[in-house]
């Protein structure tokens, strides 16, 4: 999948964009301006001791770029990657990371009326990692706070 001209970036001033990606059935979006690129999946190299969640490392271009599987993330089930399986490429902070997803969907312009905050699940679900949900006619993505989930999830043996 080719990712979105510029083009495509150039939405209303009063909302914001979101790179929309699914993860088994269902749809979540990341900022655009927090994506450095798309890329179809590649050969990981392992780490040693790191959590389920964190693949291991890939050759960026020379860089040395963590990879986190969002299914493992989110304790969903495993699934074998397939053509549309890519890597999302974001930065966070100073960092550069790798994030495994099942497929892209589009870009998605929303406007701050179409934002609603996460509803409250109790104290049980930790909906730390969301900043809302955005309600597009019948779709509802849930929309990511890259730096809390992402924070947690590198730890310290990434976060060089």
């Amino acid at each position: 999948m080719n990712a979105p001209e510029t083009s495509d970036l150039n939405g209303s001033p009063d909302g914001s964009q979101f790179l929309t990606f699914f993860l088994q059935e269902e749809e979540y979006g990341l900022e655009i301006l927090r994506v450095q690129e798309i890329k179809g999946y590649s050969k990981i190299t392992p780490l040693p001791n790191t959590p389920r969640e964190v693949k291991g490392v890939m050759n960026l271009r020379g860089t040395v770029v963590p990879v986190i599987d969002l299914r493992a993330r989110f304790n969903l089930r495993e699934a074998e990657y397939t053509p549309f399986t890519v890597i999302i490429v974001v930065t966070v902070g100073t960092k550069v990371v790798g994030l495994v997803v099942d497929a892209v969907s589009d870009v998605l312009n929303v406007e701050p009326k179409e934002m609603v905050p996460t509803p409250d699940l109790g104290s049980g679900v930790d909906t730390s990692f969301l900043n809302g949900i955005a309600r597009t006619g019948e779709r509802l993505v849930s929309l990511l706070n890259i730096d809390r989930l992402v924070g947690n999830a590198t730890g310290p043996a990434l976060t060089a």
